[in-house]
């Protein structure tokens, strides 16, 4: 099936420029399995919705999924990350997930693959990706750092919210026009394990590697001077929306917190009435229905909170990380054009070669040129996806609350009717001596 290409392709050669994301995480080996978007959430798999919440046949919520299904039908690749397997050595001990691969692609040798992969190798990738393409938006993987009070190392919560995060990025990485194409992509997905081990290994090595990264750091300290107004919009914007969405991100994860806290204390209410009903005959029966009403609030109560865990946690955490992939991409492109901005200044002073340095700079321009569309077609792309994940994330945290308090109400609503008595009862009972 033929894809359209709506960015330009990279050129043969780009620079690497590493870049820390990770902001003040702290990284651990490799094999740690404790990279997760937030200790209490779990990544929802491209679709935001609970399929057990009722929602009406005109609701935005089944809008949406309708034009998600409309979009699937255009793909021609579909990736399945799944059954976490623990792995124990004399040296290491770490986890590895199935990736199941279906496609039409002609430049596939199969049309279905099924490896095993760690979260070192996907790693490896989304440094691959970004050393070919060092300014197309790659989709951030959860960051690690150190979980503390944490006994079990490996502990199921943890490699779920894993799993479905893996699952994410490459299916971010598949929707992708260009990063999809990647050889390294395309390995990764079909090559076992072993094959896999060989194909890294015919990297650049760790000199080589060092070298980059020295270059990387000198470059930086030029800054761009000249440039183009719609970038600086472009790092305006993401300066402001990375502030916005850290914002409601922290408030969201306080608010989930408070919620537990909160649900932890209403699960003791039911079997305090119930307690209290047996001291007090003729207020039993009141007693026992209320404390039949705090349990059925209790149990809507951990939906709705396990709802925004699952939900609107992830969402905003990580659109957190990509704000910060983002600046680097951004800081990447201005190196490029510094570098350019730089030999030029070169040739002004009439110092050097002119012609081989002349040549350099075509070269340069041409690069300057391809980064600077390539970021402008991702960035398109990038706006589209960030809108209809959180406008999702919002539609199904707010259908979701509506759901929640029209059950708790008709909770109390039906044990008020159930404590309604007739006149004639009530007469009745007045005269009872």
């Amino acid at each position: 099936m033929s894809r359209t290409i709506d960015a330009v392709v990279s050129p043969t050669q780009t620079n690497t420029i590493p870049a820390d994301i990770s902001g003040q995480m702290l990284d651990l080996d490799e094999d740690d399995d404790l990279e997760v978007f937030s200790k209490d959430s779990t990544l929802a798999d491209g679709n935001m919705f609970n399929a057990s919440m009722p929602t009406s046949p005109g609701s935005m919520v089944n809008q949406c999924k309708f034009e998600e299904d409309e979009e699937s039908d255009s793909k021609d690749i579909f990736i399945t990350v799944d059954n976490p397997e623990s792995h124990v050595t004399a040296i290491e001990t770490f986890i590895t997930y199935r990736v199941l691969t279906k496609t039409t692609r002609s430049e596939f040798d199969n049309s279905e693959y099924e490896v095993r992969r760690r979260y070192q190798d996907f790693l490896w990738l989304k440094g691959k990706l970004e050393d070919a393409h060092s300014t197309l938006i790659v989709h951030p993987l959860p960051e690690k750092f150190v979980v503390k009070g944490m006994v079990e190392r490996f502990n199921g919560d943890f490699i779920e919210t894993r799993r479905k995060a893996l699952h994410k990025f490459l299916n971010r990485v598949a929707d992708h026009p260009i990063l999809s194409c990647s050889e390294d992509f395309k390995v990764f997905l079909s090559a076992q394990a072993w094959e896999l081990t060989t194909y890294k290994k015919q990297g650049p090595g760790f000199l080589s590697r060092m070298g980059e990264t020295v270059r990387a750091v000198a470059n930086s300290v030029r800054w761009v001077k000249n440039r183009p107004e719609e970038f600086t919009a472009i790092q305006e914007y993401v300066e402001d929306f990375s502030n916005k969405i850290g914002s409601l991100d922290k408030v969201t994860q306080r608010i989930v917190k408070e919620q537990k806290e909160y649900l932890e204390e209403l699960k003791e209410y039911g079997p305090t009435y119930t307690l209290w009903s047996g001291s007090e005959e003729e207020l039993a029966e009141q007693l026992k229905g209320v404390a039949g009403c705090m349990e059925r609030c209790c149990k809507e109560t951990e939906e709705q909170v396990g709802h925004l865990s699952d939900t609107l946690v992830p969402v905003l955490h990580e659109y957190v990380l990509c704000a910060e992939t983002l600046k680097a991409v951004l800081r990447r492109r201005d190196i490029i054009q510094a570098e350019f901005e730089a030999k030029n200044e070169a040739l002004a002073t009439k110092k050097v070669d002119r012609d081989a340095l002349k040549e350099e700079i075509d070269k340069l321009e041409d690069r300057v040129e391809w980064a600077n569309n390539a970021l402008k077609g991702d960035w398109g792309r990038w706006q589209r996806s960030m809108r209809g994940d959180l406008k999702s994330a919002f539609l199904s945290t707010a259908e979701k609350n509506v759901d929640y308090y029209e059950k708790c109400l008709a909770v109390w609503e039906t044990f008020l009717l159930s404590q309604r008595t007739e006149p004639s009862e009530e007469t009745d009972r007045d005269n009872t001596p």
